[in-house]
């Protein structure tokens, strides 16, 4: 205010200051996040060309030509104009460009400055980034490669089956990493590449901590990291986040190396030798797009790499990783990340996806579309059984990997509940967490507890995972025990348990049945005085070897944490008309690479194998397969090798019986389609499928344009195409399997059928209705030349409506001994949807 009390106009400069301080403020305010954004315009491998154009470049390595190069720029500068020209300056931090397969970039700025951009012209989407997770020996053999495909693959070769399996074929890895070191993963002089067997693939080796350039060995033959929406949202540690493509987690190079490590591989933990491991495809290449970190994970991150390997030329894309949620403002088949892999798709790449971890609850995939195959996981016959010996002769089950106790299990040592050893002086308080669950070793009174096997809890610390494993192991370590227990508590119930190779002798009891054998028998033998403190320990115990393989039982069971379908088209859960998940693999207990840093897991701290589940490790499964299929076949397109895949599946078990699942309470179940897919893959079957059904970009968008309530200018946005000509229904793209997620009435649909075997063959049609439903097929038997298409017409009518879905499948018996298997997933209802 002046002196004659008027106000006085502000200056120029403080006219600056205050609107850069309100700007500073509203920043601030408004906190950031990542953005995706999809533009017009033509990405680099679609650039004046067809699809089918592009595949033959990318084999012919004319991406880099000089036109590619100036549109490339083009599309870089594009980007950095609109984004000039619509966000403030400050407000924001450019990311990536992409703009090999999708046109479009990341950045990092407000909801609101992200708002602007949604109203650009050129802009087509804008989507928050969701976040990016991780989908987390023997299995080569229970699928039957070594005698099977690795054998087929090698015919008029001569040498080691093993030596040719996935030779020429380049997998590309989204995921933390690789531990470049690993036996899984060095090149054998004596046993070279081919020369020039990979000329379509042109990566790059980057390096940084732990990453030398000697790292890209030949088996590991380009390697990348993409980090920019990591640092972005965190305060990476550089302890353990390299900005490198090295594996600090362990997750990259499990995945890497069950899909193509190096074969017979001695798998040796804590002096121990397991067998030995070998990937699906050991001879294929490995190329790695580090993009996941132990402090975070970006989908922004991931979708960067999945476009660099696309252009870099990898045959297969392995996506172990996924959102951490469903979409939000689109449905689920157009979300940013789904478009990528549709168009990693066009390119030629077959994209492989971790189904998800959240079963066994239905509607839980985190894969929806249909240009990517979903696996499921699976156990196998294989299990490690362990044992606790009772002073009375009792014997009870558990789970551990670890060796005997003193005696090779022979000899008993004392047995002492935890809480009845804690030091007297009271400088520990006698609660759970400090004594109970056997997390501090200075809680114990060592007279008491020296030479014995203690029982640890599972109480609260364990329930709400602020207790560990490796405090307890840390424990008996340090007191010098002959070994440790931990007991079901009957508060939280019987517990999951997995075999988990322990440096000391231990061994988990997850059933509160069982533990309470342990605990009957021990307060027997335990005296006690007035206050309830124990006089005389009498109990005696003795742990069994855990560390031998057993290979009985039902095989192959759908494992609990799988998720399970079905697909759905929006975050309310509104069922869709695909099959969700695509194929059902090994995923539970999985022994593979690892890296001894172990960033996330610190029990698998110095260990170079890990025995690890999830539908992560079902992925790769699937993905080596792929890769041997590819190879024996190099002509044939991703919905090809799928239909391979999927048609040739089993959906019963070792006894012959329909596939079982894993409920939420462990129990067993009659699975169906939504829980293993098409089944169980057969290597070997799908190596010689004998038919195969076929589907490109445009049936994708035509699916996408026939989807109820379709916006065709929201479809526009995301795939580049029209809604020329959309399906008659959406179950009517041409996919190896059919779901009907509401059937009122009758339905037609059709699908069509290539030989893909060198002489005619004639099929007979038959089909397993679905109850509530009739199923008529037209033709009821055909004959097929090589190379020839066979339309199969099928026509559904409701005879009774259900409310829910039922099972059956079309079955096309070939005269050359080929069996293709349509898994059929149909809702009958009645006309007002019920």
């Amino acid at each position: 205010m002046s002196k004659t009390g008027t106000i006085s106009a502000p200056s120029k400069s403080a006219t600056t200051l205050v609107l850069f301080v309100s700007f500073m403020i509203s920043c601030f305010a408004e906190n950031r996040d990542l953005y995706l954004v999809l533009m017009e315009g033509d990405p680099v491998a679609f650039h004046g060309s067809s699809p089918s154009s592009f595949v033959d470049r990318r084999r012919s390595s004319h991406l880099n030509s000089d036109v590619l190069k100036a549109h490339a720029k083009k599309l870089v500068d594009s980007h950095d104009q609109i984004i000039e020209s619509t966000l403030e300056t400050g407000s924001y931090n450019k990311l990536y460009s992409f703009k090999h397969i999708v046109n479009g970039f990341a950045v990092h700025t407000t909801p609101s400055q992200a708002a602007k951009l949604r109203n650009t012209p050129q802009v087509k989407l804008v989507e928050r980034d969701r976040g990016a997770k991780l989908m987390t020996t023997y299995s080569p053999q229970f699928l039957g490669l070594p005698q099977g495909v690795w054998t087929q693959l090698l015919e008029g070769e001569g040498g080691d089956h093993k030596c040719a399996s996935g030779e020429g074929i380049v997998i590309g890895f989204v995921d933390t990493g690789i531990n470049p070191l690993h036996p899984s993963f060095v090149n054998d002089p004596l046993n070279p590449f081919k020369p020039n067997s990979t000329p379509h693939f042109s990566g790059a080796c980057e390096t940084g901590p732990q990453f030398p350039v000697s790292s890209c060995n030949g088996k590991i033959i380009s390697a990348r990291f993409f980090s920019a929406g990591a640092q972005a949202v965190a305060t990476l540690n550089s302890s353990v986040d390299f900005l490198s493509p090295f594996d600090a987690v362990g997750h990259g190079s499990h995945v890497a190396s069950t899909a193509a490590g190096n074969a017979g591989v001695p798998v040796v933990v804590n002096g121990f030798l397991y067998g030995r491991a070998s990937g699906m495809a050991p001879r294929a290449r490995i190329a790695v797009y580090k993009a996941v970190y132990p402090t975070v994970g970006t989908l922004t991150d991931v979708i960067a790499a999945i476009d660099q390997a696309t252009h870099d030329g990898v045959d297969i894309l392995t996506l172990s990783v996924g959102p951490d949620e469903t979409p939000r403002d689109t449905i689920t088949f157009l979300s940013v990340f789904d478009v990528f892999m549709l168009f990693a798709r066009r390119a030629g790449v077959f994209v492989v996806q971790a189904a998800g971890n959240q079963g066994p609850a239905a509607s839980t995939v985190v894969s929806y579309s249909p240009w990517a195959v979903a696996a499921a996981a699976c156990g196998t016959d294989r299990s490690y059984p362990s044992s606790l010996l009772l002073g009375n002769g009792q014997k009870v089950g558990g789970v551990g990997l670890s060796g005997p106790t003193f005696g090779k299990g022979l000899l008993y040592a004392k047995l002492v509940l935890a809480k009845d050893a804690p030091k007297s002086d009271g400088t520990f308080p006698r609660t759970p967490e400090y004594v109970e669950e056997c997390q501090f070793p200075e809680a114990f009174d060592p007279i008491v507890v020296q030479g014995s096997v203690i029982i640890c809890t599972f109480s609260a610390g364990f329930y709400n995972e602020t207790s560990t494993l490796t405090a307890i192991i840390n424990t008996a370590t340090t007191l010098r025990l002959f070994g440790f227990l931990l007991i079901a508590n009957p508060t939280y119930g019987d517990f999951v348990a997995e075999p988990i190779p322990f440096s000391v002798p231990g061994i988990l009891i997850p059933k509160v049945s069982s533990a309470q054998v342990v605990l009957q028998y021990y307060e027997q033998q335990t005296v006690r005085d007035r206050r309830g403190f124990v006089t005389k320990f009498g109990a005696q115990a003795a742990i069994g070897e855990g560390r031998v393989a057993s290979f009985e039982g039902r095989a192959p069971t759908v494992s609990s944490f799988s998720s399970r379908g079905p697909d759905f088209i929006d975050i309310n859960r509104n069922p869709t008309d695909v099959l969700k998940p695509d194929i059902l693999a090994p995923g539970h207990q999985i022994w593979a690479a690892w890296s001894p840093i172990s960033a996330l897991d610190p029990i698998l701290t110095g260990y170079n194998f890990a025995l690890v589940s999830g539908t992560s490790m079902a992925t790769p499964h699937i993905v080596g397969i792929g890769a041997l299929i590819k190879q024996y076949n190099p002509s044939w397109t991703p919905s090809m090798i799928a239909s391979a895949i999927t048609t040739t599946a089993t959906k019963y078990d070792n006894y012959g019986d329909l596939i079982m699942a894993e409920g939420s309470d462990m129990s067993l179940y009659t699975g169906t389609h939504f829980d293993f897919g098409a089944g169980l893959v057969n290597a070997t079957r799908a190596f010689d499928p004998g038919l195969v059904l076929s589907s490109g970009f445009d049936d994708y968008n035509n699916f996408l344009c026939s989807l109820p309530n379709a916006d065709p200018s929201k479809i526009k946005a995301a795939t580049g195409a029209c809604c020329n000509q959309p399906l008659s229904h959406p179950a009517n793209l041409n996919l190896p399997s059919v779901t009907i997620s509401a059937l009122a009435g009758s339905l037609s649909l059709r699908r069509s059928f290539m030989n893909v075997v060198n002489k005619s063959e004639t099929y007979l049609c038959s089909v397993i209705p679905p109850n509530g439903t009739v199923v008529g097929l037209h033709p009821p038997w055909f004959t097929i030349a090589p190379e020839r298409t066979q339309d199969l017409d099928i026509q559904f009518n409701v005879s009774q409506a259900l409310g829910q879905f039922s099972f059956g499948e079309i079955v096309l018996a070939g005269s050359l001994n080929h069996i293709v298997r349509i898994p059929l997933s149909v809702k009958p209802v009645s006309f007002n949807g019920t």
